[in-house]
C-alpha cells in the first residue's frame, strides 16, 4: 500500500518561482495554479503551433494520417499525464514537459538537427533539447526582466526542470549510441543547454542535483519512448509498409541490434515478440484498411501503451512509496519493457526508416538546411525581425552564427523549402 499524497502541496515556493516574479492576476481572472498557467502559456506559444508543420517520421504533407510533431507531442502529453496521475504525481507538470519536449526540433526533425549540428560547431553546436530550453527561456518572448532581456515564457522552475531531458552542458556530455527513433544516426553529443544559456539553466537547477533528472522529466522521456515505439508501427501498418502477421524476424533482429540493443540474441528477441503477440489484440490476419481493421489497430495501440505504462507503474511502486515529485523518487523501467519497446522500434526501423526512398530524402534535406545557414551567414539582412535584432546585438561571429541557427531552426518543413527556393534558388528535387 502506498501513501496518498496531495502532490500539488508537495511543491514549494522554490518550485513555483519564475525567473521574473509576477504579481497576482486580476481577481476576475480564472483561478489557476502556477503549473496550469505554465501549460496554457505553452499551448498558446507560436513555437508549439509550428510543430504541426514539422517532420515526425514522414513529412507533414506526405499523408493525411501520419503523425507530425504536433500530433506526436499531444499523444506524448496524454501518456505522460496518465502515467503521472497513476503515480500520484502532478499531471500538469509532466504534461507541459511532454507538450514542450520537441519545441526545439528544426525543420525535418532529427535529420535537420544533424545538419545544424554539423554547421554550428563554431558557436557550440546544435541540440534539439538545448534549443527547447532556449525557446522557453528566451526566443518565445512573453516577459522581460529589469535589464530588458527576454526571459521567454517565464515558466516556473519545476516546469522548466521537467522540460530538461539532458540536464548538463556539452562539455560533460557523452556521445549516445545507436540512432534516433526516427532514423538518423545519433551524432555528436546529447546535452540540454548551450553555454550562452547557462545563467537560466543554473537558476532552474537550484538546488543543484548534479546530472540527475527530476521524476517529471523521467515521465516525459518515457512517454516519448512509448509513443515512438507504438505509433511508428501503427503509421507503418496503415501506410502498408509493415504487416505484423508476416515479419522477417532475422532482418528485423539485425536492425534491432544495429540500432538499439547490440547485445541482444535471437532467442531473447523471439521470446519478446512471441510474448507481445500473445496479447488478444495482436493481429491474426493482415491489415485490410476496413473500419473493423482500423478499430483493431487502435485497440492494439491502446493495449501496448497500457502494457508499458502499467509495467513501469508497478515497478516504480515496488521500488518506492514516493512521493513522485522532483527528486524524491525515480521512475523504474523493467528490462522486459525496454526490450519490448526496442522490438517495436526495430520493426518500424526496418520497414520504414531504412527504406531506400527515405534514405535519399534525408540526404537532400540535410543539404537544404546547410544551404540556408551558409546563405544567411553571408546575408544577415534577410533574417526575420527578432533575429535581425539579435544579430545586430551579437558581439562576435560565434554569437552571430547562433542567431542564424536560431532562425533556421524556427522554420517549418514548408517554410524551409520556401526560404531555400527564394534565397538559394531551390533544391534540385524537393525534399518533402
Amino acid at each position: 500500500m502506498h501513501a496518498s499524497h496531495d502532490s500539488a502541496e508537495l511543491y514549494d515556493d522554490v518550485d513555483r518561482a519564475r525567473i521574473v516574479a509576477e504579481p497576482p492576476k486580476r481577481v476576475d481572472a480564472p483561478e489557476r495554479t502556477a503549473f496550469e498557467r505554465d501549460r496554457a502559456r505553452l499551448v498558446h506559444a507560436a513555437a508549439f503551433r509550428r510543430l504541426a508543420a514539422k517532420t515526425q517520421v514522414h513529412g507533414p504533407q506526405s499523408d493525411d494520417f501520419v503523425r507530425n510533431r504536433l500530433t506526436h507531442s499531444l499523444e506524448v502529453a496524454q501518456v505522460a499525464r496518465d502515467l503521472s496521475r497513476a503515480l500520484r504525481s502532478l499531471p500538469d507538470i509532466a504534461e507541459t514537459a511532454a507538450l514542450a519536449h520537441d519545441l526545439g526540433h528544426p525543420p525535418f526533425g532529427h535529420n535537420g538537427e544533424r545538419a545544424l549540428a554539423d554547421v554550428s560547431a563554431a558557436c557550440g553546436g546544435f541540440e534539439g533539447n538545448a534549443q527547447t530550453l532556449r525557446l522557453l527561456t528566451r526566443l518565445e518572448a512573453k516577459t522581460f526582466d529589469d535589464r530588458d532581456r527576454s526571459v521567454g515564457l517565464n515558466l516556473t522552475r519545476a516546469t522548466l526542470d521537467a522540460c530538461t531531458k539532458y540536464p548538463w552542458p556539452p562539455a560533460v556530455a557523452r556521445a549516445p549510441p545507436g540512432r534516433h527513433a526516427a532514423g538518423p544516426v545519433q551524432v555528436g553529443v546529447k546535452f540540454g543547454v548551450y553555454d550562452d544559456d547557462r545563467r537560466v539553466f543554473d537558476w532552474l537547477r537550484e538546488p543543484s542535483p548534479g546530472a540527475h533528472r527530476c521524476v517529471e522529466a523521467q515521465i516525459m522521456d518515457l512517454a516519448d519512448d512509448v509513443a515512438y515505439s507504438v505509433h511508428d508501427v501503427e503509421d507503418g501498418v496503415v501506410g502498408a509498409r509493415i504487416e505484423l502477421t508476416r515479419l522477417d524476424r532475422q532482418a528485423v533482429w539485425s536492425t534491432v541490434r544495429s540500432w538499439y540493443l547490440p547485445e541482444s540474441g535471437d532467442d531473447l528477441l523471439d521470446a519478446t515478440l512471441d510474448e507481445l503477440a500473445r496479447q488478444g489484440s495482436w493481429p491474426r490476419t493482415p491489415y485490410d484498411a476496413s473500419r473493423r481493421g482500423s478499430a483493431a489497430l487502435k485497440n492494439l495501440t491502446s493495449d501496448l501503451i497500457g502494457r508499458f505504462c502499467g509495467a513501469v507503474q508497478a515497478a516504480t511502486f515496488a521500488a518506492s512509496s514516493g512521493p513522485f515529485v522532483r527528486y524524491r523518487a525515480d521512475l523504474v523501467i523493467p528490462e522486459q519493457t525496454r526490450v519490448e519497446m526496442a522490438v517495436l522500434k526495430g520493426i518500424a526501423a526496418h520497414y520504414v526508416m531504412q527504406a531506400v526512398d527515405r534514405v535519399s530524402l534525408l540526404e537532400r534535406q540535410r543539404e537544404l538546411v546547410t544551404d540556408l545557414v551558409t546563405h544567411l551567414v553571408e546575408r544577415p539582412d534577410l533574417l526575420e525581425g527578432p533575429f535581425a535584432d539579435d544579430h545586430a546585438a551579437a558581439l562576435d561571429d560565434a554569437a552571430r552564427l547562433r542567431v542564424v541557427v536560431d532562425q533556421v531552426a524556427s522554420l517549418t518543413d514548408a517554410s524551409a523549402l520556401a526560404w531555400h527556393a527564394r534565397l538559394v534558388g531551390g533544391p534540385r528535387r524537393s525534399p518533402a
